[in-house]
């Protein structure tokens, strides 16, 4: 048979959108999943494109041996399956229905970056492990994901065509353009196993963080300045056309001024304040707690979801603590609109340079040599925080790739400098008025430490040679040489009678 170019296991939600993705763009793809409901379906929706001329088939399989007798050689197939063991159990039935060693399995989930090392070395010999994290959600993987890719490089450029056929594209500028425009694709091959997967990790941190941000301004406006929600969204709507341009404020701006189809009240309204997670933030706020790279504001965001799931004990709080707030005057409520723009992208720069310097850390511990520009491009459009900043982002990492920090570039030190007043502004406001801001707050505490040339771990050190012996270094010596003092043995400064 050999009609096929890749084949895709697991049709469901993203799946699906990334195979017809495929056939939108003329390539062969054989399927199968265990649902027959999911393949009925994909095999649907493709026999409508397969009408349309330039465009590929869809070859639906029963089981897979039929599945990889459909397939031209080196075989490529890209799993869409829930990260973990099904993984490998996956795999493991690939191999015993006569997979070979050069042929190609891409793992497209959000496994733990570790675990694709793992299987990398469990593999060797027997086929190509390689992976390609997408971000995007399902219109993305439809119609234009971003692609982290990353593995073994020769697998890389049989899948190479394919995956630029697919990404996402922007324009010279960085602004996205359509499916089929000519255009810069938003995927690339960033590394040995592993890489891909930790950097769509580090993204859904930020991605968690970027969007604590926007609900805590969304918050404040709300409490303090009592506006409607749709009144919300057109503030939204109109920061959306400037610095402060991305995916996440222009879906904030459209849910904000929807209405509840049974009640009619703002959609909102009627939503739990209950918020979910899969895990990927998490892990990014682990990892950085284990690499001691600061990520403090991804950290709040995480623990900002589970005081979220606190539902009844909160409910009880609010009953025990009333009038906390500073009383004050009627706010200047376009004043207050203004410092809450500039904290936001203040606190979204902060947000991103936590990420990057997460990367750069890993990257230099794994001997990755991550290309950040590269991966500032590949999130201009796509994936979930794709923003018009990161062209500002790319180019940062362009001019200087051993950039420190991304808030050492000096675009974005002239933009800290000018907007940094009213993100002070509005952090204290928030804490006078009581409404809890921890992401946009955390985000002006970790700016302030990375400008203290001295901080207070001084006295911290001092504390831990006190109580444990844990030695110190000195200021007036190497800072390798330790030192402990004999407490119980030193003078003390005398108080004056």
């Amino acid at each position: 048979m050999h009609n096929a170019e890749i084949a895709m296991i697991g049709l469901g939600v993203m799946g699906k959108s990334l195979a017809l993705n495929l056939v939108d763009h003329g390539f062969q793809v054989a399927g199968f999943d265990l649902n027959s409901d999911n393949v009925a379906r994909a095999q649907q929706e493709a026999a409508t494109l397969a009408a349309m001329p330039g465009k590929g088939r869809f070859l639906a399989a029963a089981n897979l041996t039929e599945l990889l007798a459909q397939l031209a050689t080196p075989r490529v197939i890209a799993l869409s399956v829930p990260a973990g063991a099904v993984v490998d159990q996956v795999t493991d039935e690939l191999l015993a229905a006569g997979l070979q060693p050069e042929d190609i399995v891409i793992d497209t989930g959000n496994s733990l970056w570790t675990d694709t090392e793992v299987r990398e070395r469990r593999y060797q010999g027997k086929l190509r492990f390689f992976s390609t994290a997408v971000s995007g959600g399902e219109a993305g993987a439809r119609h234009g994901p971003s692609l982290m890719a990353s593995g073994d490089p020769s697998a890389w450029q049989y899948v190479k065509p394919m995956w630029h056929a697919i990404a996402a594209k922007v324009d010279a500028d960085g602004m996205p353009v359509g499916p089929f425009d000519d255009g810069e694709a938003c995927a690339a091959y960033l590394g040995p196993a592993g890489a891909g997967h930790y950097v769509k990790m580090v993204h859904n941190g930020i991605e968690y963080a970027d969007m604590q941000l926007i609900c805590e301004v969304y918050h404040y406006l709300s409490e303090v300045l009592a506006m409607p929600a749709a009144d919300i969204g057109q503030v939204f709507a109109r920061w959306n056309q400037g610095v402060l341009n991305s995916y996440l404020m222009e879906i904030s701006a459209d849910i904000l001024q929807t209405r509840d189809p049974e009640t009619d009240r703002p959609f909102v309204e009627v939503v739990l304040d209950k918020a979910g997670q899969k895990g990927t933030g998490l892990w990014t706020a682990v990892n950085s707690l284990q690499e001691g790279t600061p990520a403090p504001t991804i950290a709040q965001a995480v623990f900002a979801r589970a005081m979220s799931s606190q539902k009844t004990q909160r409910i009880t709080a609010a009953s025990l603590f009333k009038a906390q707030a500073k009383s004050a005057s009627v706010p200047d409520r376009e004043a207050v609109l203004d410092d809450l723009h500039d904290a936001l992208y203040c606190a979204k720069l902060a947000v991103y340079a936590q990420g990057f310097d997460l990367l750069k850390t890993t990257s230099e511990r794994q001997g990755w040599q991550l290309d950040f520009a590269a991966i500032a491009k590949i999130w201009r459009a796509g994936c979930i925080i794709r923003a018009i900043f990161l062209q500002q982002v790319t180019a940062a990492y362009q001019q200087n790739p051993a950039l420190e920090n991304l808030l050492f570039a000096e675009h974005f030190r002239t933009e800290l400098a000018e907007r940094a007043t009213g993100w002070r502004s509005a952090v204290a406001n928030a804490a006078l008025q009581g409404v809890p801001m921890p992401g946009i707050g955390s985000a002006l505490s970790y700016f302030d430490a990375l400008r203290c040339a001295v901080l207070p771990a001084n006295l911290l050190q001092a504390q831990r040679d006190y109580f444990g012996s844990h030695t110190y270094s000195r200021t007036d010596q190497p800072e390798a040489d330790k030192f402990h003092l004999t407490w119980n043995a030193t003078p003390r400064v005398q108080q004056a009678q």
